[in-house]
């Protein structure tokens, strides 16, 4: 079973409850948001299984008594399957995320969460480095991040990312155009608003 640990508003620890409970009373919980950039300039999106649509590199809850740092690790690890030292990440936000869902049988789900945003660079050596959480993960693709920005800032209407997903157990490569669509975004968000400042950071530190 998974635990979590909650706090009030401001950040001060109270207690441990399970993830289920957690949601259920509506806790302040931590979470984090990773994402991944090569040294010329890619960002890595996952592709999502359930919506097929691109996200974070990865991302998840803060397990009872983890530091972010370690979560940060578990989630790269768990979800495409490759191993990343936290001391290359740098931690460049902590966002509010609420949200109430009512789930499959009527349950309401209430998120109330202070999602920590990491950069951190990373060298590929290898697709076949990879590993997909096939329950939640469907592959990778990485976008040039300029030519995201523009696409998002609607200058442009398509680029060219590369989708890397595994298929009868192979990685395999293969080059689609993606547009704004193509990003996960819920009601009311843009694309600019919702990933905009994680692409401008990772711009910065790309011209370090």
């Amino acid at each position: 079973m998974e635990y979590l640990d909650y706090y009030d508003e401001e950040g001060n620890y109270l207690g441990c409850e399970t993830r289920e409970e957690v949601h259920k009373r509506g806790l302040w919980h931590n979470t984090v948001h990773n994402w991944l950039y090569t040294e010329d300039g890619k960002v890595i999106f996952q592709i999502r299984k359930d919506s097929k649509k691109l996200y974070t590199t990865s991302s998840g809850h803060v397990n009872s008594k983890e530091s972010v740092e370690e979560a940060f690790r578990r989630e790269t690890k768990e979800e495409i399957g490759i191993n990343i030292d936290s001391k290359s990440a740098k931690l460049i936000g902590i966002s509010t995320w609420i949200m109430d869902k009512v789930k499959s049988g009527g349950t309401l789900n209430k998120d109330r969460a202070k999602a920590h945003i990491f950069i951190a660079p990373y060298v590929i050596d290898d697709m076949k480095e990879f590993r997909f959480d096939r329950d939640e993960v469907e592959g990778i693709a990485l976008v040039d991040v300029i030519d995201t920005l523009k696409l998002f800032k609607h200058e442009k209407e398509q680029i060219e990312a590369l989708f890397i997903m595994t298929i009868d157990g192979v990685n395999v490569e293969q080059k689609r155009l993606v547009s704004c669509e193509d990003f996960l975004t819920l009601n009311g968000e843009t694309e600019i608003d919702k990933y905009g400042h994680i692409l401008e950071s990772i711009v910065k530190e790309l011209r370090k």
